[in-house]
């Protein structure tokens, strides 16, 4: 009984923790920002991917519910930089195998590791910087990947959620 309470407990707050890091500048009031536009660098590249259009239209649409208005750059109170960082990370699959023969406490054995494959993985960090100061104030970092194996709306769904649950800790302070 006891180790099925333990159990639940685990599932319980594994459940409970974020896909999201958030950082922000303590000394900054954030009441005092009313707008905002892209940096002119957003997503480091000379154009916008698929999953740019995605990140953006996300971004978009969590700022306009938190009353935030887009503006031309020139004008806005922060500016959103985002970026997809690109990690390569190993991963085993499927199972190794082996086999081996003898007798008594003696014997021969002979294995082979699982396979192993590369895949490239993606994490969104999205930053708020201040016009005036030209300083980062707020930066959320996702804990889940995009990869090249999901289809287009995995992509779209994950983009989206952690989108919103990156702006559900902006600004800082009210969760």
């Amino acid at each position: 009984m006891r180790f099925l309470m333990m159990s639940v407990i685990a599932l319980v707050l594994s459940g409970c923790a974020s896909n999201v890091v958030t950082d922000y500048n303590s000394s900054v009031v954030f009441g005092t920002y009313s707008s905002w536009a892209f940096a002119p660098n957003a997503g480091n590249s000379s154009f916008v991917s698929l999953d740019g259009n995605r990140v953006q239209g996300a971004v978009e649409r969590e700022l306009n519910r938190k009353a935030l208005r887009k503006v031309p750059e020139g004008e806005a109170d922060l500016l959103v930089n985002w970026q997809i960082v690109e990690q390569e990370r190993l991963e085993q699959s499927g199972l190794g195998l082996g086999f081996g023969f003898g007798t008594g406490n003696f014997g021969w054995g002979l294995s082979a590791p699982p396979p192993i494959r590369q895949i490239q993985e993606g994490k969104l960090v999205v930053e708020l910087v201040d016009t005036k100061t030209d300083q980062i104030v707020w930066r959320a970092a996702s804990r889940r990947y995009l990869n090249e194996s999901q289809s287009p709306e995995t992509r779209r769904e994950l983009i989206d959620e952690v989108v919103a649950e990156m702006f559900s800790k902006y600004p800082p302070g009210l969760d």
